[in-house]
């Protein structure tokens, strides 16, 4: 709305600059006259009939044109009230003159023609074709006037008649010019506003983009970036105008690379300042522009969750289809077992042979239990959370289950006031998952450490989730969210992946922060609040 009454107010200013422009030609051409007059150089035929008539006209018409350039700044009254009133004033001085410089043969009509022309152009319209009836009954009064009450010159009909014809072409000329003029100013208004609104929604949908976004230009300064740029660079301030080098330094080697060469389209870099490792794609930008390179930055974590959830798919399908398929048998078995327990004569080695048998029928049970609950897994219902006082029931709850003393487990909240968005049963059953495991490695004074913040850069809340054990193996990292793995012989290896799978439904995170010797700590990063979609 704003761009279009700007445009809207150009237009007006363009109009009264040009209704200036053909008062200075006015103010002009009534200058030459009067320093004609004054030097007493003026030639033939001006003013020969009347002399004095002409240097009144010619002193009147210079006045007039200085108090319209003062009405024209003050832009009062109305514009085509003016460019009305300035044309017929015109008409009115070149006609008298005409009259005191020996008529039609003075060669005034030339100006007449301009000032039917330019009233015609500065306010299209009838109004054209008013101007050019009152400069041709002008030019044909006086051509009767001539006749009635003057000898000389002979009055010329004919030539005044052609006179009037040109001021009706003209104005007719005039009128159409202005027309077409004013469609094309209208269509090019219209096409800038579209642009406009076209940049405005390019822009929009630039910074909405999840993937990072950076121009440069042939200086390899930054012209444009989204948000998702900065978040991934792990950047808060506005990287605009700023050399790539200076805002991040491992984008430019691997660039340098890629314009010798020498180096590939695709690269995975870890920015000094982000959290993520992200992987950056470059794209030369036509050479006419003044846009050099296109750079795509992308969270490689999430591409590789992408990748790994299309091949989980198929497979959480063919999965839940044998549950389904092995909870026949499986009941069959255990009814089974139950019974030849229940028989009598069975001697203690079959006994230990029907509770292996019971054991691990239940243990495949379980298996199918967590499998089918992935299949028809409930949507998230995301809500507000207070940590505070959540956490402490959740501690409270963890510790009394376990029957583990309190001092052993240990949490912390910075700031205090920290709220959350997400389904709190599913938070419940992240962290009980990822506790138990903490509790279950941990091998000092300390089972289990929870730790609440804000991270500065990004303002997300997250959760840490920190054991005292021995650390995972670098081979086992990689493989740590896939399901069915794990490296507990009575595990099922849906844990991590289960747990993964509810953050991703409630756009939180969940990943190994850190690893060690002295025990691994998991990160559990929630959505920013102002910036969560909604979950469907």
């Amino acid at each position: 709305m704003n761009q279009t009454l700007n445009k809207s107010q150009e237009y007006i200013e363009t109009s009264w600059r040009a209704l200036q422009y053909f008062n200075l030609y006015r103010f002009l051409i009534s200058l030459l006259f009067v320093g004609l007059i004054w030097i007493g150089q003026l030639p033939e035929p001006l003013g020969v009939y009347d002399q004095k008539l002409f240097a009144f006209v010619a002193h009147g018409y210079l006045l007039a044109s200085i108090v319209i350039a003062v009405v024209i700044s003050m832009q009062m009254p109305r514009y085509k009230m003016q460019v009305a009133v300035h044309v017929l004033i015109d008409i009115i001085a070149i006609s008298l003159m005409m009259y005191a410089s020996n008529g039609l043969d003075s060669g005034f009509g030339m100006l007449l023609i301009i000032a039917v022309a330019g009233g015609s152009i500065l306010c299209a319209g009838r109004i054209a074709i008013l101007f050019a009836a009152i400069a041709a009954l002008a030019v044909l009064s006086q051509e009767v006037y001539l006749q009635l009450f003057r000898y000389y010159p002979p009055p010329n009909y004919t030539h005044a008649g052609l006179l009037g014809i040109t001021f009706f072409a003209t104005a007719i000329l005039g009128h159409i010019l202005a027309a077409r003029v004013e469609k094309s100013e209208a269509l090019v208004k219209q096409h800038e506003v579209n642009l406009e609104s076209l940049a405005r929604l390019n822009e929009i949908i630039v910074q909405r983009m999840q993937a990072g976004i950076i121009v440069l230009d042939d200086e390899y300064r930054v012209r444009l970036s989204n948000e998702s740029a900065r978040m991934l660079l792990g950047l808060r301030e506005n990287i605009n105008n700023r050399p790539i080098a200076d805002v991040a330094p491992e984008i430019t080697g691997q660039l340098k690379k890629w314009l010798d060469e020498d180096g590939k389209y695709n690269v995975s870099i870890k920015p000094s300042r982000g959290e993520v490792d992200i992987q950056v794609s470059f794209t030369q930008l036509k050479s006419d522009t003044k846009f050099g390179i296109l750079i795509f930055l992308e969270d490689l974590a999430l591409m590789r969750q992408r990748a790994q959830q299309l091949k989980l798919a198929s497979l959480g399908r063919l999965t839940a289809s044998i549950a389904h398929e092995v909870r026949n048998p499986l009941g069959a078995i255990t009814h089974a077992s139950q019974l030849l327990s229940e028989a009598g004569q069975i001697n203690n080695e079959d006994n230990r042979l029907i509770e292996i048998i019971m054991d691990q029928s239940r243990r495949v049970n379980t298996i199918i239990e967590n499998v089918q609950h992935i299949s028809r897994r409930e949507p998230a219902t995301p809500q507000l959370i207070e940590i505070k006082p959540w956490l402490a029931a959740f501690v409270n709850e963890l510790t009394a289950r376990k029957n583990i003393p309190k001092e052993k487990v240990k949490y912390s909240i910075k700031p205090e006031a920290i709220m959350v968005r997400m389904d709190s049963s599913q938070l419940y059953q992240v962290l009980w998952n990822l506790s138990e495991n903490a509790i279950r490695y941990s091998t000092g004074n300390i089972l289990l450490e929870l730790h609440c913040g804000i991270k500065k850069d990004s303002q997300r809340a997250y959760i840490d989730i920190m054991d005292h054990g021995p650390g995972i193996k670098e081979e086992v990292i990689e493989h740590l969210f896939e399901p069915f793995f794990t490296t507990n012989p009575m595990g099922t290896g849906l844990g991590l992946y289960i747990a993964s799978e509810l953050c991703e439904a409630n756009q939180a995170s969940l990943n190994l922060y850190n690893n060690s010797d002295a025990g691994c700590c998991f990160r559990i990063h929630f959505p920013h609040m102002q910036k969560q979609h909604n979950v469907i």
